[in-house]
This record gives structure tokens, sequence and C-alpha cells, in this order.
């Protein structure tokens, strides 16, 4: 990497050798539109998620602010509204009921259930008090619950109304610290008598509005560094830990997306509207929805099934749509199938119109001005299938594939953006609107966000390398965690000398910003000596048709490996009712018919990316010995053999000419994994120089990786 050639980011430390145990660690960077200040900017009385929420009553009290469709007769109607205003006076009554409740400042709050009006009016009534909001994912069950409620010590909970039979099963050991629950709905008569018989109060969502009287109260003041939630991430094992973020944390982080959207020309506004499905239990979606409620921008909620979030998308028509990887891969798998199924005329007009927008846009086009009568023929019914004026798609939660972010930055019409944090973190880094070079990546640190690099010398990558500085992403700066609830153990193992280690693996790119290559710790050894990169392998098998989330473990005293399959409910009710397997969900499930199908439509997956996989996880190096394969978790490519191959130069040539013709054949979309394989990957002269000088074919595993791509399956 040439000193001085990241544009995107200003050094404000040098690299650290290695000294005392610690790795070495490249320089320190912030983000060159920050202007070098470590602190955030001085927006007016912006000191904690309160002010965030009361300016803009202030600024656009009759703007809509909260939405969701009504239900009339069984059928969904428009979206109704909220203003900014009806919002603020209803936070007060929630708020009013709780003081009745007494709850204080500094009290714990539990909020489980999908997003809606209620849950936000809820948060926001714990940051007008000053009390920890603790949010719960509605997908959570009852042990899962118990265990956030009793060691959060929360004493009252707002529930979704379908959700309060969970909340039962949690008793009586929840009711140490429980003393009032409020249903977002109503409440069941059965539900209220077990409530009871626990020694606890429980209202419905009108119940409680009246709780508070009319009684005008002081708010208590809010410290900047005090806190405003305790977030437990959902990890795969193990008990949940209690993050606990900061009013500043999250302060910063609207300030510092404010400043990145001004410097990027690209700025929300009063009449943008986002659609609210990702939930607000994790902190994507709340330091999202924190944004909008600063710029006052309208939030609609959708009716909480995914077999209806395109109704609702259709029926809002948001201008921001934000998602995780998993989702805009269904969509860009969705889209695939409908262009293939189109026929040939109209594959192939959307292959001559996409290679012809793409064209442009690596060359400096702006998405917008690229293929401007291609994006109304071909283009626009991806457009409206996300309602139509979609102008800004944010991904985050994890790497989003590069084929992946090009396909929909050229078909929706739309910026296409990587997002990158942690629930430690608030969020870290995103890419910039219009820049090509950027695909693949998480673009660089946001303002007022200090990043290096350390070295992983057991995995082989190195920070302070001159050539392409890797290592395990390191985090400073005002958005952090003030660190684990209740377990101050774990926050000195990854709060080191104020730096976060993140536990992901980045590579710095020539203009400054960041992309995710790996894992730190996510390879495990079998017992015959085999090593696993298992976070491959659950992102393989989770594109599996049907399947909605995988697990994979294994340990050094087993010789194979367990996976846990979580399969999408409706899709496999389908196949059940196609293929004469009866019974409720649980029971299908327990079908060994069922097992053999899930079974073979993994097996199917893993055959159909087996090339990819290869391709995907070399590490990017010129030359590779059997030891670094090993440490990046490909054990298989230990069986091929690496002794030089004496191929005669005529061969050598053939072999060439083969690749460059099937190379310009993807360049016209007639190969169908060309999507895979951009051009500026496919370095033929280097392949070519190493047969011509090394006379040697199977030491150079970029060539290997190409040839093995084109094998047909």
């Amino acid at each position: 990497m040439v000193a001085g050639s990241m544009k995107h980011l200003v050094e404000v430390e040098p690299a650290k050798e290695a000294a005392g145990g610690a790795p070495s660690a490249g320089p320190t960077y912030r983000c060159a539109a920050a202007d070098n200040g470590a602190s955030p900017p001085a927006l007016p009385g912006l000191d904690s998620c309160w002010d965030i929420f009361r300016l803009s009553v202030e600024k656009y009290p009759d703007n809509n602010m909260l939405g969701r469709r009504e239900i009339v007769d069984g059928k969904a109607g428009s979206y109704t509204w909220l203003t900014y205003k009806q919002v603020y006076d209803t936070v007060l009554k929630v708020g009013a009921a709780i003081r009745s409740c007494g709850v204080a400042k500094g009290g714990r709050c539990g909020i489980y259930g999908a997003n809606s009006p209620e849950w936000v009016i809820s948060m926001q009534a714990c940051n007008a008090l000053g009390i920890y909001c603790v949010p719960l994912y509605d997908t959570l069950g009852a042990g899962a619950v118990e265990f956030v409620l009793c060691h959060a010590e929360v004493q009252i909970a707002f529930v979704e109304e379908k959700k309060i039979g969970e909340m039962v099963k949690t008793f009586p050991n929840a009711t140490k610290y429980l003393k009032t629950i409020v249903s977002f709905g109503k409440v069941d008569l059965g539900h209220k008598e077990k409530v009871e018989q626990n020694g606890l109060s429980i209202y419905s969502w009108e119940e409680f509005l009246q709780l508070g009287g009319e009684e005008k109260f002081e708010l208590p003041p809010k410290e900047k560094d005090g806190i405003c939630t305790i977030m437990y991430t959902s990890g795969t094992t193990g008990d949940p830990k209690g993050v606990l973020i900061s009013n500043k944390s999250i302060v910063t982080i609207v300030s510092a997306i404010y400043e990145f959207l001004s410097n990027s020309n690209e700025q929300l506004h009063e009449d943008d509207v986002y659609i609210s499905y990702l939930p607000l239990a994790h902190i994507f979606d709340r330091v999202l929805e924190e944004v909008f409620i600063h710029h006052g921008a309208s939030i609609g909620f959708w009716r909480g099934d995914v077999k209806l979030l395109v109704e609702d998308i259709g029926e809002l028509k948001p201008t921001i749509f934000c998602a995780v990887p998993r989702v805009l891969g269904r969509i860009y798998g969705g889209l695939q199938d409908k262009i293939t199924a189109g026929g040939f005329l109209k594959k192939t007009l959307f292959n001559v119109a996409y290679k012809y927008k793409l064209g442009n846009m690596l060359k400096g086009s702006k998405h917008e001005e690229a293929a401007a009568v291609f994006d109304k023929l071909v283009f626009t019914k991806v457009k409206w299938g996300l309602g139509g004026r979609v102008r800004l798609i944010i991904s985050g939660g994890a790497p989003l594939s590069r084929h992946v972010e090009e396909y929909l930055r050229v078909v929706t019409c739309s910026h296409v953006l990587q997002a990158y944090g942690l629930t430690e973190t608030c969020g870290s880094f995103i890419s910039l609107p219009n820049n090509m070079s950027m695909l693949g990546t998480v673009g660089p640190p946001l303002p007022h966000v200090e990043v290096r690099l350390e070295s992983v010398p057991e995995m082989g990558y190195d920070a302070v390398s001159s050539e392409t500085p890797r290592g395990e992403i390191c985090i400073k700066g005002d958005t952090l965690f003030l660190g684990y609830y209740k377990r101050e153990d774990l926050t000195n193992e990854v709060l080191v000398d104020g730096w976060f280690h993140t536990g992901d693996i980045g590579e710095w790119q020539f203009d400054g910003s960041m992309k995710i290559i790996d894992r730190k710790k996510n390879i495990f050894k079998l017992s015959q000596g085999e090593y696993v990169a298992v976070e491959n392998i659950e992102n393989i098998f989770g594109q599996t048709p049907g399947v909605d989330s995988i697990w994979v473990y294994g340990n050094s005293f087993e010789s194979s490996l367990v996976t846990v399959v979580n399969p999408n409910k409706q899709a496999l009710e389908h196949w059940a009712q196609t293929n004469g397997v009866t019974g409720d969900f649980a029971t299908i499930c327990e079908d060994p018919k069922v097992k053999e199908f899930i079974l073979r439509e993994l097996t199917k997956t893993g055959k159909e990316n087996k090339r990819m996989f290869l391709l995907g996880w070399l590490p990017r190096r010129r030359w590779l010995k059997a030891p670094a394969l090993r440490r990046k978790g490909l054990p298989f490519l230990r069986r091929v053999s690496l002794r030089p191959l004496r191929w005669p130069t005529g061969l050598r040539l053939l072999m060439f000419l083969v690749l460059v013709l099937l190379n310009l054949r993807s360049q016209v979309g007639l190969m169908p994994c060309a999507r895979f394989i951009p051009w500026s990957e496919i370095v033929f002269v280097r392949s070519f120089a190493a047969w011509t000088l090394t006379r040697s074919f199977a030491c150079n595993m970029s060539t290997i990786a190409l040839v093995i791509t084109w094998l047909p399956p």
C-alpha cells in the first residue's frame, strides 16, 4: 500500500511494532471528512437520545412520524399516521404512567415485541425519564426472555399482545424484579388472572395511558455519559451479553452520519419515508430510526408478516430501504429467477442494458446518468417492486456479497451502501454513493471514529504490510459502548487501552475503504487434523432455498461437523403439502422424509458452490504454500500437489487462448457465472507470465482458481 494513497483517510498515529506480547498494529486513521477532529460535531442541544426526539418535535411538529396500516373487516387499509406532536403528547402520558408504577430514573424497562408505534413510544418514554431501555427480540422464547429480565433486573415490561403468553412462562423467576406488564393491545382474561396470581399488575395500552392522569411533571436531567439502553447481543452459544450503550454513543453516531451524508452530497430530508421491519432490538435499526427521527422523517411499520412485506412496501412507498444481506440476497435471487423465466428476448435485452449501464458506472457515471433510457425501459419494474420511490438502500448486519451489491446498484436505480458496525460500536464504516471502487467493501470510517488494524500472526495477517495491510479491526471513539453489564471480565477482554477489538479481519483498500475478509478464531481443527472455516460454510449453506438460518459446530475431539438447520416455515409447509407429509410445523420437522429433503437441498447447494468456494476464499497472495492454505481453512487444497507440472509450450498457449475466449463470452453476458468474476479480478497477464517463466501450472494459485471456476459441475 503506497503511503498517502488512501484519499478518504487521515493518519493520526503511526504504526506500532510488536512489543510486550502485544502484536504489531498499523497506523491509526480517521475519516478525512472529519476535519481531524475526535469530538462529535456541535449540533446545538443534542446531548441525549431524548434531545434527538425533543428537538425534532419542536422543528417538525406537524410532520408524520409513526404510521401503521389499520385492519378493517380483515383487510389492510392505507397507512394512518401520528404526527411528531401527537407522539410527543402520548410519550408524556406513558411517562406519567411509568412514574405512577414507581419506576424512576435509572430503572429498567423491557420492550418485547415486533416493531410498532407503541414500541417507539415506549422507548421514547424511557428516554424522557432517564430509564434504561432493555429491548428483547420478538423471536426470543421464554427461556431467553427470562434470562434477560432477571439479568437486567427489569421492573416494567411493554409487551406485544401475542407475546404475553411467553412472558407468563417466565414466572415465577422473573417476578423477583418485574412488577408491571403493559400490553401493546388488549389483555386476555386468562393471562390477566395468571399475572395477578403472581403478584404483578397488567394493563392494556389504553388503560395504561389513563394511569398517569393529567398531572404535569418535570422531566429529570439526562447526562450525556449516562446509559440509555442495555442491548443484549444474540450469540449462537452461551448467555446473551448486555451491552451498555450511552447517550453519547447514540448522539455521536447520529451526528457522524449527518456529517458523512452532508460531505457526500446526499442528505436525508423531512419528507423521507422509511419502512420499519428490521428488529428494533438490533443496533442497526435502532440507530437508523434515531437518524430518521433526527431529520423529521416518517417511519411506517410493517404488519409483522414477511409474506405481507412486499405489499406493505407497495402501500408505503418508502424512499429509504434498509436490509441485511440475507434479504438483499433473496431479492437478487428472485430477480434472477424472473429474468431466467422471461424468455430469450427479455433476457437478452436485460443483459445488454445491464452491461451497458454497469460499464458506464465503472467509468465514473452516476447511476442516474449511466443509462437513463434503459432505466425507464428495463429497470423501472425493479424500482417499482420496492415502491417506486427508493433512492437509498443501506445494507448492514453482515458483509454483502460483491456481485449482489453490484447487481443492485445497477438494477434498482438507487444508491446502494454497505454499513459496518457492532452493538458495541453502534456504527463504524459506510461506503460512499456513486463510488464503484468501493464495491465489496464497507467504505471508510465514519467521522469521529478512529480505526487501526492489529496483526494476527497465527492466521498470517500482517497489519504493517507495505503491500496490503490486513488484521483485526480495532475501533476507538465516542461511539463505543461502556462495557458488558455485570461482566467486567468480558469487557476487559475486548477493550484494551481504549481500543475495542471487533474480532473481524479487515483489509485496507487503495482508496481508504475497508474490506471484511475473515473472522478471527473462526477456524478450528477436527480430530483428523483438518482445518475448517465454519463461517464460510454457514454463509454458503445459508443460501439453500427453504433455509432461514444455519449453525455449524465442531471441535478437535470429533472427526465431523454438526449442523443445526432452521427451515423456512412457509416453504417447508408448502413442500410437505405437495409431498404427502401432514401435521403441524413441529411434526413436519420431525418427519424423516423432511430431513432427507433438507439434506438433499444442502448437498445440492454445496455442489453448486464448491467452485466458487475455492475462488472466493483464497488468500490474496501471489504464491501460496500448504501451511498458508491450512491457516485459511482450506484443508482440501492440501491434497493438491504443489510440485511444478511440466506443460508443453503449445498446450500452455492453447489453454491461455481458451480462457481468453471464455472471458470474452462472459463480457457479453453469455456465461452464467460471469457476474461473479469481474474483469478486474481475472489477471490473464500474470497467470500467463507465471506459466511461461516458471513452467509451473499448479503453483500459481490464482490460475488454479480460475480454471476450477470454469470446470463443468
